[in-house]
């Protein structure tokens, strides 16, 4: 029983790094984002295409972000289920 305990434990502190380096990458994601923003704002060379193009982009990136994150999780809840049930047995 006590290798179900540390593999668990293991997975809980890889979970824990993941979550920590995703939301600082959101956050970086979210400043670039800013900064892309009001450097369009102060581009009026930029045409409204341009515009129009970098706006869908932030928007698929947002979109496969959160896609990427669901699926991770889902696989940790998967991890936790296993070990949750190996730890009965």
């Amino acid at each position: 029983m006590e290798h179900v305990k540390i593999a668990k434990q293991m997975v809980d502190f890889q979970k824990a790094t993941y979550d920590n380096s995703f939301n600082a990458m959101i956050m970086l994601q979210e400043q670039t984002e800013k900064m892309i923003s009001m450097a369009m704002e102060q581009a009026s060379w930029l045409p409204a295409e341009g515009r129009k193009v970098i706006t869908e982009w932030v928007v698929s990136y947002k979109k496969a972000r959160d896609d990427y994150r669901k699926a991770v999780d889902d696989n940790f809840k998967r991890v936790e289920e296993f070990f949750a049930t190996a730890g009965k047995s």
